[in-house]
C-alpha cells in the first residue's frame, strides 16, 4: 500500500470517528431528550429506549438497540455483497454504538423543542456528512435500502431509504403525536442540507470562461501564478462576427479571487463568467 492510500486510509477513519461522535452526541444529548423520531435505526432506538423504561431502569440504551438492529442486516449484507464492501460501514457503526455509550448526555436545549430540532439536525447533518465522505455509511436503513435494491433493481437507494425512514417518522407521530413530528421533520431537513453542504463543500470548486482579447498572456499567468492548467475554446461572438479564444479554468475556492484579479490585470476588459464546481476529478483534484 502507498504512502497516498495509507494517509487516505487514516484520514477516513479519522473523518468516521469524529462523525460517528457528532452524530452519537446529537442522538444522546438532544434528540432522544426531545422523543424526536427522524428516522434511522437510532429512531427506532429513541423509541425502544422510551418504551422498556418501565423494564429496565433508564430503558434499553441506545447503543444496545442500534447495534443489535444492525447485526442482522450485516450478515446477509456480507453474504449478498462481500465483507470489502462493508468494511468501513462496519467500523462506523460499531464506532456509533461505542460513542453512544460512552458520551455524557448534556441537555443542550432542555424542553425547547425548536432548539431540539435545530441543534439535533445540524449535529447529526454534520456527522453523517463526515462519515458519508468516506463512502462509508453507519449501517441501519441505508445499508437495508441498498440490500433491497439488490433485488429490486428499478428502484433507487434513496427512494427505497425514504420509504423506510418515511414509515419510522410515522410510526413516532403515532407515539408521541404530530407536533413532535412537525419538529422532526424541521430536523430532517437540516441533516439532509448540513450532509450535503460537507459533502460537497470537501470538494467544491469554481470554474471560470474568460473572453478576453489577450488570451495567451492571460493563460501563461494563470499557469505560473497559480499552476493550474487552462483550456482554449474557440468562439464566436454572434453580434460582432469576431472570432477569439475563449479561456476555461478550474481552480479552488481560494484561488478564484486570484484569478479574477489576474484577468482584470491582464485585460480591463475581460468578460469573467465564474461558476461553481460540484466536484472535479483529475491532476491538482480529487484522484478518481
Amino acid at each position: 500500500m502507498s504512502g497516498t492510500n495509507v494517509k487516505t486510509l487514516i484520514r477516513n477513519y479519522l473523518l468516521i470517528i469524529a462523525g460517528t461522535a457528532l452524530m452519537a452526541f446529537g442522538t444522546a444529548s438532544v434528540l432522544e431528550p426531545a422523543s424526536l423520531i427522524t428516522g434511522g435505526f437510532t429512531g427506532i432506538a429513541i423509541i425502544v429506549k422510551q418504551f422498556t423504561g418501565h423494564l429496565i431502569p433508564g430503558g434499553i440504551p441506545l447503543s444496545v438497540t442500534n447495534l443489535a438492529l444492525n447485526i442482522p442486516v450485516f450478515l446477509i449484507a456480507v453474504r449478498l455483497k462481500g465483507i470489502r464492501y462493508l468494511l468501513h460501514t462496519i467500523f462506523a457503526t460499531v464506532m456509533l454504538s461505542f460513542w453512544l455509550s460512552v458520551l455524557p448526555v448534556v441537555p443542550l436545549a432542555g424542553d425547547d423543542l425548536l432548539l431540539s430540532s435545530l441543534y439535533g439536525g445540524i449535529l447529526m447533518g454534520a456527522g453523517i456528512g463526515l462519515v458519508f465522505v468516506t463512502q462509508a455509511t453507519t449501517g441501519g436503513t441505508d445499508l437495508i435500502a441498498a440490500l433491497i435494491q439488490h433485488f429490486l433493481r428499478h428502484y433507487s437507494i434513496s427512494s427505497i431509504m425514504w420509504v423506510i425512514d418515511t414509515a419510522i417518522v410515522l410510526l413516532g407521530a403515532y407515539l408521541y403525536g404530530i407536533q413532535m413530528t412537525l419538529y422532526a421533520i424541521i430536523a430532517i431537513y437540516l441533516t439532509s442540507k448540513i450532509s450535503d453542504g460537507i459533502i460537497d463543500g470537501l470538494k467544491f470548486s469554481k470554474a471560470a470562461f474568460i473572453i478576453t482579447e489577450k488570451p495567451e498572456e492571460l493563460s501563461s499567468l494563470v499557469m505560473s501564478r497559480l499552476d493550474r492548467g487552462v483550456t482554449g475554446i474557440s468562439s464566436v461572438g454572434m453580434y460582432s462576427g469576431t472570432s477569439r479564444t475563449m479561456l476555461f479554468c478550474v481552480v479552488s475556492q481560494k484561488e478564484i479571487v486570484l484569478l479574477k484579479d489576474l484577468a482584470k490585470s491582464c485585460d480591463p476588459d475581460a468578460f469573467v463568467i465564474v461558476t461553481d464546481v460540484r466536484e472535479v476529478l483529475g491532476e491538482g483534484f480529487t484522484r478518481p
